[in-house]
């Protein structure tokens, strides 16, 4: 490989000669070789979008030349526009836990391009990271990154998923199954009381994710080193938040104690902890559409999900619930990433928490993965079952749990008695009720009704 020495302040060593970045990400890359995992995508865009603002803000506040800060600006736009954007960005997740190794791979790569457009040296240190330090940046890093996944794709799906869910349930509302609790036989339920039980907690979830976003778009910017703001503008918090919210769409602000925004990880901590909830929520409606969907003839058979491959490599004619096997799974993900970004999270030494790299690796998969399920849950498992009406009947006319409707008329040990023998004799509870009580068939058929019966009251 065709190599070229680089210099920074430790000494000389080689890089790749074609590469933007140079010596202090070259180090990195001889430092970490891990995991082969990079920082996501998602965040070195944000870090990018982060390196515009402050050097439009540098160049307002007149730390840097003017056209010095539209070369910057230049560079980031067109590394935002390759295809080969990551190509740039080597750095192994489980790095130095500030971050450094990261800011510096963005500084170098933005100082070399920069430097041609500028036409003379732009430093990577002096002017690409002006009135910054890794321990403010790469803290703001994870809040734009997050801010602006949870925005863009993160809502807008969960919104398609409850959207979906609702729309399902007002499709099948004329369908009445057996209720159940403990995985056992209960009263009758409509089956778009189920479906807007999940809508339910899907909206919530949207509720609680929404209301982080403040917090989440308040920045430690400007901070710099430990909190105080050394080196920095004064005015440069502001005005960076201004120019990041103007690249962005999105509202960023200051936070109102940059202390606490680099000394610790909690607002991440406490959005990996909603996302944890969504993750629950996800993993309750997979494992509901399993169980309605078990069968098609030894299990529930309630309702039969779209065939989309073949179920088993020796079994000819097997289907099964992949979708939601896939959303179960990414809840797991999502599950074992909060336990992760918790004990990350309590690694806030002091004035900096050293696990920033971890954190923004977790935190930004479990919303890229709870993005992309969410669709794939709404558009290829919600929308698209089928509703065995028979076997619903069927199970639902034989369930003596109907007989609870009777209480108030024959008491609840007659009920037992009725019920017990129609488990036993395995007949429908309307029979053993004629039966065993005074009332006709017509008062039974009515008080039984099982549609009556999930509209509660007496």
């Amino acid at each position: 490989m065709s190599t070229r020495i680089e210099k920074d302040s430790m000494g000389e060593l080689q890089v790749p000669a074609d590469a933007l970045y140079a010596a202090q990400t070259q180090r990195a890359i001889n430092n970490f070789p891990v995991s082969q995992k990079r920082m996501p995508e998602a965040f070195v865009r944000a870090l990018l979008q982060a390196k515009a603002a402050a050097a439009l803000a540098n160049a307002e506040l007149a730390q840097i030349p003017a056209p010095m800060g539209e070369a910057i600006c230049q560079a980031v736009d067109q590394l935002l526009d390759s295809s080969d954007l990551m190509s740039h960005f080597p750095v192994d997740v489980f790095q130095t836990g500030s971050g450094t190794s990261s800011n510096m791979n963005a500084n170098e790569v933005l100082a070399t391009l920069a430097s041609g457009f500028y036409g003379d040296t732009v430093s990577p240190n002096d002017h690409v990271n002006c009135g910054q330090s890794s321990n403010d940046i790469i803290p703001s890093t994870i809040h734009i990154s997050a801010a602006c996944e949870l925005e863009r794709h993160l809502l807008p799906a969960l919104i398609h998923l409850e959207e979906t869910i609702r729309d399902k349930a007002t499709r099948v509302d004329q369908y009445v199954k057996t209720g159940r609790t403990h995985l056992m036989d209960a009263m009758p339920v409509r089956l778009s009381q189920s479906l807007l039980s999940w809508a339910d907690q899907i909206s919530q979830n949207v509720t609680q994710l929404i209301y982080l976003q403040p917090s989440l778009q308040a920045l430690a910017q400007g901070g710099t080193a430990v909190g105080t703001g050394i080196n920095a503008h004064p005015d440069f918090a502001l005005t960076f938040g201004r120019k990041l919210s103007e690249r962005t769409g999105l509202r960023f602000t200051p936070a109102e104690n940059l202390f606490s925004r680099i000394g610790t990880q909690d607002t991440a901590v406490a959005l990996s902890g909603q996302l944890k909830t969504v993750a629950v929520s996800m993993m309750k409606v997979a494992n509901d559409l399993r169980w309605m969907n078990s069968g098609p003839l030894a299990g529930l058979g309630e309702i039969e999900l779209e065939a989309l491959q073949p179920g088993s490599s020796i079994m000819p004619g097997k289907v099964n619930p992949v979708i939601p096997e896939a959303a179960a799974m990414v809840a797991a993900q999502v599950m074992g990433n909060d336990t992760t970004i918790t004990v990350a999270g309590q690694s806030g030494n002091f004035e900096l928490n050293v696990m920033l790299p971890l954190i923004a690796h977790n935190l930004l998969e479990s919303i890229e993965l709870l993005a992309n399920v969410s669709r794939l849950l709404a558009d290829k498992a919600i929308a698209t079952f089928s509703v065995n009406e028979t076997n619903i009947n069927q199970a639902l006319a034989r369930n003596p749990i109907l007989v609870t409707a009777l209480n108030p008329i024959i008491g609840y040990l007659k009920a037992a008695e009725i019920a017990k023998q129609a488990y036993r004799e395995q007949r429908p509870v309307i029979d053993v009720a004629l039966e065993n009580t005074t009332l006709t068939r017509e008062e039974l058929e009515r008080l039984l009704d099982p549609a009556k019966l999930t509209q509660g009251g007496i």
